[in-house]
């Protein structure tokens, strides 16, 4: 499995834990049918995987600030050393 798909499904348990635990007081305070929140529920954690996927694609890891980004991968940059002095250890 690879980082991308791993963040993409954390990132979906995330929100249906999240909106598990806060939907019940949304509904009743927006006077929302109860029966409409699977709906709401489903088309949530879609758009919050969709974003999660997006954001894990490389065009969009570069226009990200340092601070944003994800943390090097420590076998890429051994990978790029080695590459950098030619391959010889």
């Amino acid at each position: 499995m690879t980082d991308a798909n791993r963040r993409t499904i954390r990132t979906v348990v995330q929100t249906v834990l999240a909106l598990a635990a806060g939907l019940p007081l949304i509904i009743n305070a927006a006077s929302i049918p109860q029966t409409a929140a699977g709906v709401g529920v489903a088309l949530a954690v879609a758009v919050a995987g969709g974003i999660t996927r997006v954001m894990a694609l490389p065009v969009v890891e570069n226009l990200l600030p340092a601070w944003l980004r994800a943390a090097p991968n420590g076998d890429d940059e051994l990978l790029a050393l080695d590459r950098k002095n030619g391959g010889s250890v």
